[in-house]
């Protein structure tokens, strides 16, 4: 059986390896959707931690995915040269931030952000809790739409463009380029685009995401969020301070959201406050709660299938639209195939695709 396990893991290991270099055969389209897939899968395990561990409704996630997106935009782009001249005396050729200095800057910046979101909220709970988030999630994106005047910050519903790409091992003084993930890199004969370098970054990323959850989850902290989702009166009455554990749990969740969002701005080139709409937070707890909350593979299911649903269904919305002459709207066609295989998933495994297993003994009653 050990051996049969180690199988299955090295094909799965293999199969995501060769993955982009299949995919790319039929377009650069299908790898980006493989990369888009893959920072859901980052963003749903940051809101796992948050929902599924420990039971707390947010509906306002997306506002951490916007924090490490613009700060690595402000910090990698023009944005501030151009408008704020002492900045430009301090950096004649621009700010230029390394992807490794931006990553734990993002946890850190969106992990203060997670425990000022969760202070004010620690005696909320279910439905008022949900609209508290929701309210914190429209505030940043209103706030990012509207800092271009007086001062112009963020340049307002314009975005900020030319942000730099992923650099690796550039040392400009040595006069190494290193590798640059935003362009085509050649080995020998053989081409890897920059769509298929953005993967294998991503999925790096995504499996130090899980080993932290993982960890995160059977540890002393998962256990004490475990039981504050189940019962908070009975676990503050077991001596766990609830207080300090939701706010832990607000903090790290979103750090999972600033990272991903450093990686989304350094492979979009380019962030507006349109990719932080409140559909998009609702996607991502769909994400969790179709694929099984609490449940790490089934997070990962959910957020594949929700990712990559909309991109399949394309083709699908097509010929349907063609069908009634085009008066239906192939959008609103996805829109509508996506809900009904909500609806049905839902209705059918009401606990989620992958759900976790139960626990516990099961209790038999003797009929006499």
């Amino acid at each position: 059986m050990k051996q049969k396990n180690i199988a299955i893991w090295v094909i799965g290991a293999i199969a995501l390896l060769v993955l982009p270099l299949v995919l790319q055969n039929f377009g650069n389209a299908w790898v980006r959707i493989a990369d888009s897939a893959l920072l859901y899968v980052l963003l749903a395990l940051g809101l796992n931690i948050v929902v599924g561990y420990a039971g707390l409704l947010d509906l306002g996630y997306v506002a951490f995915f916007a924090v490490g997106a613009y700060m690595y935009g402000l910090l990698a782009s023009p944005q501030l040269t151009d408008n704020f001249p002492a900045i430009a005396a301090m950096f004649p050729d621009g700010l230029h931030t390394p992807i490794l200095i931006a990553i734990p800057l993002a946890a850190l910046v969106a992990g203060f952000f997670g425990v000022l979101l969760g202070a004010p909220t620690l005696k909320l709970r279910g439905d008022y809790l949900a609209i508290v988030t929701l309210g914190f999630g429209e505030i940043i994106r209103v706030f990012l739409n509207n800092l271009d005047n007086p001062i112009n910050i963020t340049n307002g519903p314009k975005g900020m463009g030319q942000i730099d790409s992923v650099h690796f091992f550039q040392f400009d003084f040595l006069g190494i380029p290193g590798i640059d993930l935003g362009k085509t890199q050649q080995i020998g004969s053989f081409e890897i685009p920059s769509v298929s370098l953005y993967y294998y970054l991503f999925l790096a990323m995504v499996l130090i995401s899980v080993l932290v959850s993982y960890r995160l989850q059977h540890s002393r902290i998962g256990r004490a969020w475990m039981a504050i989702r189940e019962d908070e009166i009975a676990a503050k009455a077991m001596g766990i301070n609830t207080r300090n554990m939701k706010l832990l749990a607000f903090g790290m969740g979103a750090t999972f959201g600033g990272v991903s969002g450093t990686l989304f701005a350094a492979f979009q080139g380019f962030v507006s406050p349109e990719s932080f709409s409140l559909m998009e937070s609702v996607m991502i707890v769909a994400m969790v709660v179709l694929g099984g909350i609490g449940h790490l593979p089934g997070v990962i299911l959910g957020a594949v299938l929700l990712s990559a649903l909309p991109e399949v269904l394309r083709y699908v919305a097509g010929p349907l639209q063609a069908l009634t002459d085009g008066r239906l709207d192939s959008a609103i066609l996805r829109q509508l195939l996506i809900a009904v295989a909500m609806i049905s998933v839902m209705l059918i495994r009401p606990r989620g695709l992958w759900p976790a297993p139960d626990h516990g003994k099961s209790l038999t009653v003797n009929k006499t």
